[in-house]
């Protein structure tokens, strides 16, 4: 035990070490004795100053028999704690051992079973909300919380044709089968499907479990200061996968910088271990220059800390969505995936990877070898599509069955008649308004909205709505949605012409590109500041901050700011009876405007529809209101 001792006085308050001068805050110390039990268990040593030097006790045995009795009479239900003496050259310390309880949640009695919880996050103790003191009792219980019965449901809820379509040919789809996986379960001697189901594949999972999402993003630096793209996923959770995957590679030049296998990894352990009893926030993905971090609510298991993690220790947090993702062969590494994560990263030559919680969310952090910045990837994804063009050209070659000196005088042919079409559309290109139009569309395909505010522009201007119409007409821009001309989705795309011609401009001469690469980059952190304001911010614009639409808006905002709320719930609580003309005409210019966001998108006029306020929307708020209250 000296030995112990004289080793951990070394080491820093954690999740399961704290470390106490004296007993003169007895609250503070049963606070810590609960968050230990409720969590991973841990060591209180009292008898230690800041500075880790040994002071001691100076009544040890009344310290001892006084702790003992805070524990027995302050914490319910009763918690079993090992208290010992232990004396270091004539200074005597007192050591309090508390283990896992199987009896959690643990409360302070003179706080009550709902405010008196208290678990263990980082080197303090926090105070356990309603959702979290329900996971305490469930693990405790060995239930996770998607196994629980949802029994106001059916199995009607469930998108059967998105089950058998997964699983394919795997299991014949009935009832049986889906009790099999626990997507169905007993409930009061009728089936009815499991939390787990609706949260993998139910119709409306939105409207039961509106944070069930997940928010990808991709940031300019290394900061969440500019937001260059975005992508919100509602697909089914097993679809989720693949969606995540997509955008990482979207913006990855390739998989040197961090392995898919990984990436992949990173995302199933996500949505695996998620606690979806939180709400609050979805599961978050950024994308920086330099990291991706991934984060998902839900604090540690019981009994685990960030170190039994890495050394490979796993518990299920979801039984029924760990059970469908096994069968779907989404995962083979079912217990040891953040294990695998820190291996591979170090068998890769990568940083090591952190993993931290932060507040009731657990944060993953990947780093990249060297910084990859938007624009390396683009110039990444400029390399291949040449070198596939080139391959396409030679394979056309080789199927004509060309000789050398044929072939060799046809690729001449060729690249001269090339050169010709691009002289003739080169000089119905006008202007640096048009060199900026392509640069802007080359990265995503814009809105002329967009377009205007990528170039600076708070709106369509003479030179731009001249020069959209000319560059299409010239086959360098292309229509989106070419059947519909007039949709306000429409967007416009760099043809494959258009990308040459763009090419071409920008490798005249060294200067030049660099010129143009530095003018995109400002265009393009210009949009990225816009798109997190701009489309709000003009809603605004026109209006006086005190006018009468403009209240409309900002209570709108305010009401949707707690939970999502239908168009009659936001009437009600504004004060309404029904929907008022104002309200009619608000509602929808929000969520044109990215403020507000339908809670189920892919049934716009479902019943079960409500509102939701998305970040954008909840920064304006902010901003709004502080500018009020100035």
């Amino acid at each position: 035990m000296h030995d112990f001792l004289n080793n951990i006085t070394t080491k820093p308050d954690g999740k399961t070490l704290e470390f106490k001068r004296d007993s003169a805050s007895p609250t503070l110390l049963m606070k810590t004795v609960v968050a230990f039990a409720n969590t991973a268990g841990g060591q209180l040593i009292i008898g230690v100053g800041d500075n880790r030097e040994l002071v001691g006790l100076k009544a040890p045995l009344d310290e001892e028999e006084r702790l003992r009795s805070l524990i027995s009479d302050s914490i319910a239900p009763h918690l079993f704690s090992n208290i010992e003496l232990v004396t270091i050259n004539d200074t005597t310390l007192l050591v309090v051992d508390v283990f896992v309880s199987a009896l959690r949640p643990h409360w302070l009695k003179a706080e009550g079973h709902e405010q008196g919880v208290y678990v263990r996050i980082g080197n303090s103790n926090h105070q356990a909300n309603r959702a979290l003191i329900a996971e305490l009792g469930r693990s405790a219980e060995g239930i996770s919380f998607d196994e629980m019965p949802m029994a106001e449901l059916s199995k009607d809820d469930l998108d059967l044709v998105a089950v058998q379509k997964f699983f394919a040919s795997e299991w014949r789809l009935d009832e049986q089968a889906l009790v099999t996986v626990k997507l169905l379960t007993s409930y009061q001697r009728r089936l009815v499907p499991t939390k787990g189901a609706i949260l993998l594949f139910g119709k409306e999972r939105a409207l039961h479990f509106p944070d069930c999402w997940v928010q990808c993003g991709r940031f300019t630096g290394t900061d969440k200061a500019l937001l260059f793209d975005q992508r919100d996923i509602y697909d089914h959770l097993p679809q989720a996968v693949e969606s995540i995957m997509q955008f990482f590679c979207k913006h990855s030049r390739y998989e040197g910088d961090i392995p898919l296998t990984i990436l992949r990894e990173a995302a199933i352990n996500a949505l695996m271990h998620a606690d979806y009893s939180q709400r609050g926030a979805p599961i978050r993905i950024a994308f920086f220059d330099d990291r991706i971090e991934i984060e998902n609510p839900g604090t540690l298991q019981a009994g685990m800390t960030l170190e039994s993690m890495q050394q490979g220790l796993s518990r299920i947090r979801n039984h029924v969505i760990a059970r469908v993702f096994r069968e779907l062969k989404l995962t083979e590494r079912w217990g040891c995936g953040i294990h695998f994560i820190f291996s591979e990263a170090e068998a890769r030559g990568l940083p090591k990877p952190q993993i931290m919680e932060i507040g009731i969310r657990i944060r993953l952090i990947i780093f990249f070898v060297e910084t990859v910045t938007v624009f390396s990837c683009e110039a990444q994804e400029n390399t291949k599509a040449k070198a596939k063009a080139q391959d396409r050209i030679t394979d056309i070659v080789e199927a004509q069955e060309y000789t050398v000196d044929e072939a060799q005088e046809k690729i001449c042919d060729r690249a001269q008649d090339k050169s010709q079409q691009e002289d003739r559309k080169k000089a119905q290109v006008r202007g640096e308004v048009d060199i900026h139009i392509l640069a802007a569309c080359s990265i995503e395909p814009l809105s002329s909205a967009e377009i205007a505010h990528a170039l600076g522009h708070k709106q369509l201007s003479g030179n731009i709505r001249k020069a959209l119409p000319r560059l299409r007409d010239s086959g360098l821009l292309a229509y989106t949605i070419p059947d519909s001309h007039n949709s306000r989705m429409q967007k416009y795309r760099l043809t494959e012409e258009g990308i040459a011609l763009y090419l071409t401009y920008t490798s005249q001469e060294n200067s030049d590109k660099v010129q143009v690469e530095v003018q995109v980059k400002e265009d393009v952190e210009a949009q990225a500041t816009v798109n997190d304001e701009a489309q709000g911010r003009l809603l605004f614009e026109a209006q006086d901050d005190f006018s009468e639409l403009a209240q409309v808006h900002l209570q709108i905002l305010s009401t949707c700011a707690t939970s999502p709320l239908s168009s009659a719930e936001i009437a009600n609580a504004l004060g309404h009876k029904q929907l008022s003309g104002n309200l009619r005409k608000a509602i929808p210019e929000l969520r044109l405007s990215g403020l507000l966001h339908y809670t189920i998108p892919d049934k716009p006029n479902s019943r079960l529809q409500r509102y939701r306020l998305t970040e954008k929307g909840r920064t304006l708020l902010n901003t709004r209101e502080d500018a009020i209250i100035t």
